[in-house]
C-alpha cells in the first residue's frame, strides 16, 4: 500500500524554463543588457546533468545546486560573449532557480492527494532553493527532501532510499511523482513505485 508519494520538482511542478526566461527578460528590460535569453536558458538546462555527473563520478567534491547553476551560467554568458554581467548579476540569475511558477495544475493536485498521502519533494535543488520555491508557490510539503541532505545527486540510490528511510517507509510503500523517465527508472531500481 502506498504511503508516501515523493515529488520531483524541475519540470515536475514547476515550469522551470518558462519562469527563467521570464526573469531573463526582466533583467534586459532593468539593465539595457541584451542577450539571447532563451538560448542561455536552455543551454542552462543543457549543462545541468553533466555538472552534477562531476560530483557523481568523484570527479569533484560535493557542491550544492546554486553553485554548479552559476558556474555553468558563467562559461554560457562568456562562449555566448554577452558583455556587461557583473558578478553581482550572475548571484542574482542563479537565484532565478529559486522563484519558479507552478504548472497551473499543481496546487488543486497536491491538495486533493494531501488527504490519502504525505507529500514531499525529492530534488537535485538544495533545500534553501527548495524551501523558496515552496513558500513562493503555496506548497505546503509535509518533508522537503534535498539532494544536498544527502550529499549526493539523483539518479544515485542513495537518495530514493535515504528519502524512503527518513519517511520511515519500506520503498515500495512509497511513491516517486516525476516528468523524466531516467528519473522515475533509478527510482523503480531502488524499489520504489513511480508515476509519471
Amino acid at each position: 500500500v502506498i504511503k508516501a508519494l515523493l515529488f520531483d520538482v524541475f519540470g515536475t511542478v514547476v515550469d522551470w524554463r518558462q519562469s527563467i526566461i521570464k526573469q531573463f527578460n526582466q533583467f534586459e528590460l532593468k539593465n539595457q543588457i541584451k542577450g539571447d535569453w532563451e538560448k542561455v536558458t536552455d543551454l542552462w538546462r543543457q549543462h545541468y546533468q553533466p555538472s552534477m555527473e562531476d560530483v557523481r563520478s568523484g570527479k569533484r567534491p560535493w557542491a550544492n545546486l546554486d553553485t554548479l547553476h552559476k558556474e555553468s551560467l558563467v562559461k554560457i554568458i562568456n562562449e555566448m560573449q554577452i558583455q556587461g554581467i557583473k558578478e553581482d548579476d550572475l548571484d542574482e540569475m542563479t537565484l532565478y532557480w529559486h522563484n519558479l511558477d507552478q504548472w497551473s495544475d499543481v496546487e488543486d493536485g497536491l491538495n486533493k492527494l494531501r488527504s490519502n498521502f504525505t507529500l514531499s519533494t525529492l530534488s537535485n535543488g538544495g533545500t534553501k532553493l527548495l524551501t523558496n520555491l515552496s513558500n513562493i508557490n503555496n506548497f505546503k510539503w509535509d518533508n522537503i527532501f534535498s539532494a544536498e541532505g544527502f550529499k549526493c545527486y539523483k539518479p544515485d540510490p542513495r537518495t530514493y532510499l535515504g528519502a524512503t528511510e527518513s519517511l520511515g517507509h519500506e520503498p515500495n510503500e512509497v511513491l516517486l511523482v516525476a516528468a523524466h523517465n531516467k528519473d522515475l527508472q533509478a527510482a523503480k531500481l531502488c524499489g520504489l513505485m513511480t508515476a509519471f
